[in-house]
């Protein structure tokens, strides 16, 4: 191999996953971890004008943003429904290799979000609470299927669906809330 470590090798979606659409996505993040600041102000803009028309990685590279802008409160907020609406993603996505994808959005915008928000485990349960009743009400206007760009089969090639039926997502979606609360519960006790 030529390439130099850490040289990125381009590697093309199978066919079923080349109908997933991320370059708004993409946009947004870009922009959030971009120099320009009118440009990523706008775009913090419109992300809170209509987050549910997001998908995870963009909540949590706004949660990032606020954080830095010493926004700290509403960082955890988009952070921790980053976290939920990744993991019911996750959940709902037929490839169990995409669910690392939550765990790499964690290790990349949650160490401080994280270290801030343990430091007051009451207002932590707080934010946590209202991110579930928010996620249970707001639509999820934007493509679930990212993650799947993060399993094996867009790699393989597979011709298996790419998520589970959609008769079940109310019951993942409610399960995924119920597991979320319950592991907060189990970090704070931890704490």
């Amino acid at each position: 191999m030529d390439a130099p470590l850490g040289h990125r090798v381009p590697v093309p979606p199978a066919p079923t996953h080349a109908t997933i659409d991320v370059n708004r996505q993409n946009a947004a993040v870009s922009a959030l971890h971009g120099a320009e600041q009118a440009w990523r102000a706008q775009t913090v803009a419109a992300v809170l004008a209509a987050p549910q028309a997001y998908a995870p990685p963009v909540l949590a590279a706004l949660a990032a943003v606020l954080f830095a802008e010493g926004r700290r409160g509403e960082a955890a907020f988009w952070f921790y429904a980053a976290q939920l609406r990744a993991r019911f993603d996750a959940n709902r996505c037929a490839d169990p290799t995409a669910a690392g994808a939550v765990a790499v959005l964690t290790q990349r915008y949650g160490p401080e979000i994280n270290r801030h928000a343990f430091a007051d485990r009451t207002a932590l349960r707080a934010t946590v609470e209202r991110v579930v009743a928010w996620d249970r009400e707001a639509a999820h206007d934007y493509d679930h299927r990212w993650i799947n760009l993060h399993g094996m089969g867009a790699v393989t090639g597979s011709a298996a669906p790419l998520s589970r039926p959609e008769a079940e997502w109310p019951a993942i979606a409610e399960r995924t809330r119920v597991e979320y609360l319950e592991g907060l519960d189990r970090a704070l006790r931890g704490a």
